[in-house]
């Protein structure tokens, strides 16, 4: 489902959110007994929380009337119907709330941090940092989110389940860019821009459930995963091919 920076032109992030399930009809598809339904929502649940780090039970803090409400509302509208599925018609259906991920494949024009710097590393542009450059984020390389989404759809007795996936290992935007800058061996150079309107001032998952119903871990340190994208050639993304992929089984056709 896309985010803020992929929704199609004329339709809000929060119709496409929703659009997206009812088109996937999984209450028709998933029949108790059959196959499972697993629910790719995000960490823009929570808004801009006021508690670090954000566990599956926290509600969220969502400015409803900002500009970022659109994607969060939507997300958290659809997290609704999934659980009323599950209640009215039995559906086996996991929600996965993924946090920042990042990873070869990325388009640098896409927003997002890591990509955004990469690109501007690669091609001697100063790096764009909105606001101090102080709100933190998480990242989790493509791969081990691979992983945990496939534990979530394969293990048994998890209907129901709504669990964090991403990194804890917290960092903030300007440092993130001076390890970028440290990797690719660039100077540093900083074009500070305007804080968005209700952009988080931080995002952390609690993982205590993800590690105790997954036996699932973050395991490519973040430094090695933009060595990954920064050797890649300029306007390219080479996708490695990892052994986390060959958790996915060849009968389901993945």
């Amino acid at each position: 489902m896309p985010g803020l920076a992929g929704a199609i032109p004329g339709r809000s992030a929060a119709h496409l959110a929703q659009l997206g399930l009812w088109h996937r009809q999984p209450a028709g598809v998933c029949a108790p007994g059959g196959a499972r339904f697993v629910q790719a929502s995000t960490s823009e649940v929570y808004g801009d929380p006021d508690i670090s780090p954000q566990p599956e039970s926290y509600p969220g803090r969502v400015n409803v009337a900002g500009p970022r409400a659109c994607y969060d509302e939507g997300k958290r509208a659809a997290e609704a119907l999934i659980h009323d599925m599950i209640r009215v018609h039995g559906l086996d259906a996991r929600t996965a709330r993924i946090f920042n991920t990042y990873g070869p494949g990325m388009r640098a024009d896409d927003g997002r941090a890591v990509a955004t710097f990469v690109g501007q590393a690669q091609t001697g542009q100063p790096l764009s940092v909105f606001g101090d450059g102080r709100q933190t984020r998480s990242f989790c390389h493509v791969t081990d989110m691979v992983r945990g989404l496939v534990a979530l759809g394969m293990r048994d007795g998890l209907g129901g389940l709504v669990v964090n996936l991403g990194s804890d290992d917290e960092i903030s935007i300007l440092d993130l860019a001076r390890m970028v800058a440290r990797i690719a061996g660039v100077e540093l150079k900083i074009a500070p821009a305007d804080l968005p309107v209700d952009d988080p001032k931080q995002r952390r998952p609690d993982l205590t459930r993800a590690r105790e119903a997954l036996d699932w871990a973050v395991t490519v340190p973040l430094a090695d995963g933009l060595r990954e994208m920064l050797a890649s050639p300029k306007g390219h993304t080479a996708i490695r091919t990892r052994q986390a992929f060959a958790l996915v089984p060849r009968s389901r056709g993945q």
